[in-house]
């Protein structure tokens, strides 16, 4: 008694019958193939916001989802977790959503310095912004050169492996099939769709259903996904209306710029930095009182960058595109580019978007410590901020905050709060669900609150629906089991398939998909094609070239004397049309020379061939009895060529081979062979098939029954079946065994 209860405690099982069933569905379990298990892992992002990086396995492919930094840490801590991959090498694909530094800022790391040899793709946009962007992230960080993951070269490196995509346009990499939509969240950000084995996974990256000032609104794929890695940044929070941040953004400011103050804004040098000019330019346009107060775009990246926004204004919304027909949005009359601090004359009021977004370092840092003892001073933080970085800790509204170089200065000025953050909100996030109805939901770009609200919402809203929330390096499996279905093309689809016909022909199998062929259309469908092999044995042979004729008459249908084969001048024999034997000679020995195309049956009568020769070479004298030796003009005795038989010889041998085998069986005097007007006396079967009125038959007795057997096509006549289907056996048996082959 208490063997059982331990056992049913440590199964979770509390009766015998639930015992069996765990049993049952164990073993189902069990017997799932592991290659239909597919698994997700966080190696970033995963119950936090940074470092973006998920890693997706299945049926043998692995694709990598992103691979950025974490803006919180320094060197190798704000890395994905690249030591939870056993062999970098494997991963077939890396996709790349957008060109933010927590989404690609490991890039170079991961492909400069470890084994990855896979494919890279990101859109054209994200490309152009990638190298900039790097390039100034490793200028400004405030990090040790030893502890530097990557440098400049690193990064220049990293260009000419890295291969673009458009929007909606289908690629194929090692089975794996892959297209993006627009995203929505910055400039040439991406969702991408992966398909692999008929499964679908759609992961959204950053992404937002908002339009705004400069871009579209996500889209939403036409493909609904198996699975769908969504952003959770926001959870179940709801954003303000667009129109009412905007004007509690401007009040801030000019409520700061007012009373004599410093407005300073922090954002990433591209993104809602773009947003945020194009409201101030417009809000400092219709208010005349603040033409004296300067805006400044503290970025090195800021003139750069702007290009690439004029070049793909096409990617951007209707608003813009039409705007930009008569003039360029993005050349402001308000806004001056401020490259460094060396440049920057701080006298009296004035607004500055300077980066970096989180205040880690940079030149938003150096502003920040300057300005924050003044309680005239004011900043406002647009956008999301991560935790452990210093934005996200001033707005806890601590009394002081540490410099760079260490010491301790007030925090006096005012701080505020406003997201303008392209992150999907709990609104949009549900209504993107509602529409694509996804099976499995798997939870990432959220810290572990915010994740867990939203999952709740979901399981709540959405019963049906799987939501999954990984930790980081915290695998996930899901089980498909998809048909394998097998596409007729070519010459073997020129019709329609009838019910048991048998199609025959090769079956090509690239990745996840099978097609069967003709061979002769292999060339067409696929990067094969067929190739002849002609084939060439010589065995030692030194007997009767008629006494080999005669033998291999007797074993197939089609043998005859044929033209010399290349330069031998000797006659040969041809056995269909793809087999010739030649006299040859071989260091003074005389021997046989078989030629043939290979292929099975070919190769498997040059078998019979070779022993058949093996036969006459060791024992002939047990040959020769059988063809009468006659006298050559020489006066050479030499057995009788055997001619070749008609039409009705080989008929009649035929036939006189199944009277001797049927009467072996049955008795000879129970097997008659009749002429076609004996057949029809006194018949009591059907007298009237054609197979047997218009030719001579055997007639076969056995007890009570009787049958006809045509001597034109071997079929049987009988009212008794157990009869007809034994003699049909026979019958079959003695033509494999006893007629010529035919070739």
């Amino acid at each position: 008694c208490i063997r059982d209860r331990v056992s049913t405690q440590s199964t979770g099982v509390s009766s015998p019958s639930r015992w069996i069933q765990w049993l049952m569905a164990k073993r189902k379990a069990d017997d799932v193939d592991s290659g239909d298990v597919l698994e997700v892992m966080p190696l970033g992002a995963g119950n936090e916001v940074g470092r973006s990086c998920i890693l997706i396995k299945f049926k043998g492919k692995t694709v990598m989802l992103d691979c950025g930094i974490h803006p919180a840490y320094t060197g190798l801590s704000g890395l994905p977790f690249f030591d939870e991959i056993d062999d970098p090498s494997t991963i077939d694909l890396l996709l790349v959503s957008h060109f933010h530094l927590d989404h690609c800022g490991a890039l170079p790391y991961f492909l400069e310095k470890t084994t990855f040899k896979g494919k890279v793709f990101m859109t054209h946009p994200s490309k152009a912004i990638y190298k900039m962007l790097l390039t100034d992230y490793v200028k400004v960080s405030n990090t040790a050169v030893d502890e530097k993951i990557y440098d400049e070269q690193d990064i220049s490196n990293t260009m000419e492996k890295i291969e673009t995509i458009n929007y909606h346009q289908e690629l194929e990499h090692n089975g794996i099939k892959f297209w993006c939509y627009n995203a929505g969240h910055v400039l040439g950000a991406a969702m991408f769709m992966l398909e692999i084995a008929g499964v679908k996974i759609l992961y959204t990256g950053d992404f937002s259903r908002e339009e705004d000032r400069h871009l579209m609104s996500a889209e939403t794929p036409v493909v609904a996904p198996d699975i769908l890695i969504v952003e959770s940044t926001y959870g179940v929070q709801t954003h303000e209306p667009r129109l009412e941040r905007e004007l509690l953004f401007t009040s801030l400011i000019h409520d700061i710029v007012r009373r004599g103050g410093r407005c300073l804004i922090p954002v990433f040098a591209l993104g809602r930095a773009q947003e945020l000019l194009l409201i101030l330019e417009e809000y400092w346009d219709s208010h005349s009182e603040l033409h004296n107060v300067p805006i400044y775009y503290a970025s090195a990246l800021a003139k750069k960058c702007m290009t690439v926004f004029r070049t793909y204004i096409d990617m951007m919304n209707e608003k813009i595109r039409n705007q930009f027909a008569i003039s360029n949005p993005f050349i402001f009359k308000h806004i001056s580019n401020l490259k460094s601090m060396d440049h920057f004359d701080d006298i009296g009021p004035s607004v500055v978007m300077a980066s970096p977004g989180m205040l880690q370092n940079g030149l938003s840092r150096q502003l920040f410590e300057l300005w924050c003892p003044d309680e005239k001073n004011g900043i406002v933080i647009p956008g999301y901020c991560v935790d452990g970085t210093l934005a996200k800790h001033i707005l806890s509204n601590p009394r002081d905050i540490p410099t760079m170089q260490g010491p301790i200065v007030p925090l006096k000025m005012s701080v505020h709060y406003i997201s303008f953050s392209a992150h999907s909100d709990y609104k949009q996030t549900s209504e993107f669900i509602n529409i694509l109805k996804p099976p499995n939901i798997v939870l990432v770009h959220g810290d572990s609150n915010e994740m867990s609200r939203l999952k709740q919402a979901l399981v709540e809203t959405h019963p049906t629906i799987q939501v999954l929330t990984p930790k980081n390096c915290q695998p996930v499996q899901l089980r498909f089991r998809a048909e394998k279905i097998v596409k007729t093309v070519g010459s073997l689809a020129a019709e329609a398939p009838k019910d048991r016909k048998k199609i025959s022909g090769v079956l090509v199998q690239k990745d996840f998909n099978h097609h069967l062929m003709s061979a002769s259309d292999l060339h067409v469908f696929t990067q094969l094609s067929t190739s002849s092999i002609i084939q060439r044995l010589m065995v030692p042979f030194d007997l009767s070239w008629t006494l080999l004729f005669n033998q291999l008459s007797l074993i197939f249908d089609d043998v005859k004397e044929g033209e010399p084969v290349a330069d031998n001048k000797q006659s040969t024999l041809k056995i269909g049309q793809q087999i010739n034997i030649s006299k040859g000679e071989q260091g003074g020995q005389p021997i046989a020379v078989l030629e043939w195309l290979s292929n099975p049956v070919n190769d498997m009568v040059i078998d019979s061939i070779i022993s058949l020769l093996l036969q006459l070479k060791t024992n002939p004298a047990a040959f020769k009895w059988m063809y009468p030796a006659v006298k050559t003009e020489e006066g050479k005795e030499e057995e009788k060529m055997s001619q070749p038989l008609s039409e009705e010889e080989k008929k009649e041998n035929e036939r006189t081979i199944v009277i001797k085998f049927l009467s072996g069986f049955f008795g000879q005097q129970n097997v008659t062979l009749l002429a076609p007007k004996e057949e029809a006396k006194d018949m009591d079967i059907s007298s009237s098939s054609p197979s047997t009125s218009l030719s001579p038959v055997i007639e076969v007795k056995v007890d009570l029954s009787r049958a006809l057997i045509s001597l034109n096509d071997w079929s049987v006549d009988t009212t008794d079946e157990t009869l007809r289907g034994r003699l049909e056996q026979i019958i079959k048996r003695i033509q494999i065994s006893s007629f010529p082959l035919s070739l």
